[in-house]
């Protein structure tokens, strides 16, 4: 207590009012009442109008008459850059009073209770609103309207195509809604529905002043694998790609860049539907009226192979000045082929001009030309009796087609194989591709065929066949094949011969069989047909002959007759023919 020893009430303080109440109580009540009336009244989850009087990077203070001030994130402003202290905003009461003692307030939620009546009003109406592009999403980009995230295309953005979408982060831009989906609260919105309404009129202005044949100066906006487009200043031209170049062009890009300027040729124009046909290669003059007038037919060029089919092949040998150099004119082979074998697109190749009309503007080469024609000198290279290798190339019927080299064809007939091989068809003696050794018989330098043989590489064996089969001579041979007429013997010196099947029958009477190796008689021997007629009977029936000849020998003349009857009586069918050289003799005799 002794430390309120010295404290002393004041002096001018009025107890008597302050015990019974007097005028100065009165007038606190009175000016507390007046303080609460100047404060609004407010309520949580309610929206209100607030004025800024404070901006950071990070919050924005906000007075809305309250006791305290609210404060709200800065990011929920970012939708409108233009915000200054003094603006009127709307905002929703999330709490009056925190923790803190702090009123929270939420502007992103005050915006989205009347957003959805916004976003029908501009679509409506067909009004223009501001967003905030947020961030990248799939096919477009996110935008921030009215507190709402609407979609925006990429196809939507500008009336360009977007290369690169990351530099519409972050920006306020104008839009129109184009969709709404009640349903799902989807909103889709577009830039370029703003652009295309004022380059609408642009391009009405620009198609009535456009001419065939006028020049005008443009940007390359897009390029594709048909064409480029080209901005002539709010309306779009095509370029198509034929009308790039006198020259073939593959791809677009050889020629042009994206966002170079160029000066293009109106071709043709539709007012309707807006199209526009451009040209670029008709800036420059025709290559053909720029071809060397001194170029004639005979001369070499050098040039690309630009297209490739199998008929031939299109050189460029300058841009826009192209010949076609056809199969034929590729080798002078005589066989079909595809001018895939001789060369490929992009090939470098020299060739020679066959001929050259320049007011048609068409040019045949050929690159065989620039070899020596084989056959030029023909019986000197290939002279008759001259011996040489050729590559089989395919068969016929009658013989084997042969390449001696590139150009030069021969035959080989069926019967100039073997001396002694009967060859039924040319697949039997060798197969296409493989070599085989020829002798040139006969030239045909006008037709380009040479007549050729391969028995004739060796001797003859007929020359040594005639002195060793001789009629009657008896020698050994195998049956190697039997047929309805006879059968095929080979015989031991070399050959084949042939028998009939009379002429096959054995002393026992049996029939000889494939495989039996028999004595065998020369019946006849004919060198130009290449044919010996053998007889195994021969070799046995022919001593019985010698002897009924002795016998009938010993008959007297006179009794001739009778005794023939009488052997002819007692003969069987098979000694008709015995009977037959009797008679004669007899007769003879």
């Amino acid at each position: 207590m002794s430390n309120f020893k010295n404290v002393q009430p004041l002096a001018e303080f009025n107890w008597n009012e302050f015990e019974n109440g007097s005028p100065a109580e009165v007038s606190k009540i009175t000016l507390e009442k007046a303080y609460d009336e100047t404060l609004n009244k407010v309520s949580e989850q309610q929206v209100v109008e607030g004025k800024i009087i404070s901006i950071d990077k990070k919050e924005i203070i906000i007075n809305i008459g309250y006791k305290s001030d609210g404060i709200i994130p800065a990011s929920e402003f970012r939708y409108n850059p233009d915000l200054k202290i003094g603006d009127t905003v709307e905002v929703y009461i999330e709490n009056q009073e925190d923790k803190k003692g702090q009123l929270i307030l939420s502007h992103k939620k005050a915006r989205l209770s009347k957003s959805w009546d916004k976003i029908n009003e501009a679509l409506e109406n067909d009004e223009i609103i501001q967003g905030y592009i947020k961030c990248r999403t799939k096919g477009g980009m996110i935008v921030d309207v009215f507190g709402i995230e609407a979609f925006l295309p990429g196809s939507q953005i500008d009336v360009h195509p977007i290369r690169d979408y990351d530099v519409f982060v972050g920006k306020t831009m104008e839009f129109k809604v184009v969709k709404i989906n009640q349903e799902f609260r989807n909103v889709v919105v577009s830039h370029k529905a703003l652009i295309e309404e004022e380059l609408e009129a642009q391009k009405k202005e620009i198609i009535s002043k456009l001419e065939k044949g006028q020049i005008l100066e443009g940007t390359v906006k897009n390029i594709t694998s048909y064409g480029v487009f080209v901005d002539l200043g709010g309306v779009d031209g095509l370029i198509h790609i034929t009308d790039l170049s006198w020259g073939r062009v593959a791809d677009p890009h050889e020629v042009v860049a994206l966002d170079q300027k160029i000066n293009v040729v109106i071709l043709d124009f539709d007012d309707e539907k807006k199209r526009i046909a451009l040209g670029l290669k008709q800036l420059t003059p025709h290559p053909w009226d720029a071809l060397d007038i001194n170029l004639n037919v005979g001369d070499h060029v050098k040039g690309k192979v630009v297209v490739i089919a199998d008929y031939g092949a299109f050189v460029e040998i300058a841009p826009g000045v192209e010949g076609l150099i056809h199969v034929s004119e590729m080798s002078w082979s005589q066989h079909l082929r595809s001018a895939q074998d001789f060369m490929q697109v992009g090939d470098d190749v020299e060739a020679v001009i066959l001929t050259l009309d320049r007011d048609e503007r068409k040019m045949s080469l050929g690159i065989k030309q620039l070899k020596e024609d084989p056959w030029e000198n023909i019986e000197a290279k290939y002279p008759i009796e001259s011996k040489h290798t050729s590559k089989v190339r395919n068969f016929t019927n009658f013989g084997i087609f042969v390449e001696l080299e590139e150009g030069v064809d021969g035959l080989i007939h069926i019967s100039d194989l073997s001396w002694t091989k009967k060859v039924k068809h040319p697949s039997e003696f060798t197969q296409v591709g493989a070599e085989i050794d020829v002798i040139v018989l006969e030239i045909d330098k006008e037709n380009r065929r040479l007549s050729l043989g391969h028995k004739q590489l060796e001797e003859n064996p007929w020359d040594v066949y005639e002195t060793i089969y001789t009629p009657g001579s008896v020698h050994t041979g195998k049956i190697v094949e039997i047929m309805d007429k006879g059968a095929v013997i080979n015989l031991n010196e070399g050959g084949e011969g042939f028998a009939t099947p009379k002429h096959l029958v054995k002393e026992d009477g049996s029939q000889a069989q494939l495989g039996e190796e028999l004595e065998f008689k020369v019946i006849e021997f004919v060198k130009d047909t290449k044919r010996i007629i053998l007889s195994h009977s021969r070799t046995f029936e022919e001593g019985k002959d010698e002897v009924k000849s002795v016998r009938k020998h010993t008959v007297k003349k006179s009794d001739s007759t009778t005794q023939i009857n009488n052997i002819a009586a007692s003969t069987t069918l098979g000694d008709i023919d015995v009977l037959a050289d009797l008679k004669a003799k007899l007769e003879k005799e």
